[in-house]
């Protein structure tokens, strides 16, 4: 059993990371294919009045990704190996990986050399590459959120949202739930209401993330809503 699957994901994005750790670990079980693609969620939520994120010096997630587009240039191997540390140190120890500082000193530790983050910044190129895997999620996979998952097939799924990150058999049995939907073309949602315990629970497994972020999190409707 093997696929090819292409994740889109925003680093800033406490879903996508639980589910980026849930993928690879079905990798590791059977050969999957992962490539990683950029999807912004700075853009897709903007306010009006707000400038978009490659009209600021500096934007959170959208910066972080500029890095991962100069290293994926190098392999995917090294995107992958930089969403992993930016994550895990949002994410699991709630340090501010978003700060150009903290990224840094995350990327001299990950062996990239800090220079990396001034180098992808001062190549315009990395916004372009940023901005056209982020175009091509909206307007030809219909994305409006992350994680988002594209398969072979052309056939686009939002999600799974799940916390925290399924591993080794449930792994796979989430990984079969979510191919099986492809069987299902016009199966467009099926989700959980989150009850007070729900809530409670999301909240404590994002607790790194909440403390850690600087800013107000916004979500417009996802498209039918």
């Amino acid at each position: 059993m093997s696929d090819r699957v292409e994740f889109f994901f925003d680093p800033l994005c406490p879903w996508a990371y639980q589910t980026s750790i849930w993928i690879k670990d079905v990798r590791g079980q059977i050969g999957l294919e992962i490539a990683w693609s950029f999807f912004s969620l700075e853009e897709i939520n903007r306010p009006e009045n707000k400038k978009h994120p490659w009209e600021r010096d500096w934007a959170y997630g959208w910066s972080l990704m500029r890095i991962g587009a100069l290293l994926r240039r190098r392999s995917m191997e090294d995107l992958e190996r930089w969403y992993s540390v930016v994550g895990e140190a949002l994410h699991a120890r709630g340090a501010k990986s978003h700060r150009r500082e903290v990224a840094e000193h995350l990327a001299e530790e990950a062996g990239f050399g800090a220079e990396v983050v001034g180098d992808a910044l001062a190549d315009e190129t990395t916004a372009a590459e940023v901005k056209s895997d982020h175009h091509r999620a909206v307007t030809e996979f219909g994305a409006f959120g992350v994680p988002t998952l594209v398969f072979a097939d052309g056939q686009s799924i939002f999600g799974p949202k799940v916390t925290p990150a399924p591993r080794g058999p449930e792994a796979l049995d989430l990984w079969e739930m979510v191919v099986a939907w492809r069987d299902f073309p016009y199966l467009y949602e099926l989700k959980r209401p989150q009850r007070a315990t729900d809530i409670a629970h999301i909240a404590k497994s994002f607790s790194p993330y909440l403390e850690a972020r600087d800013w107000q999190t916004i979500e417009k409707p996802a498209p039918g809503s």
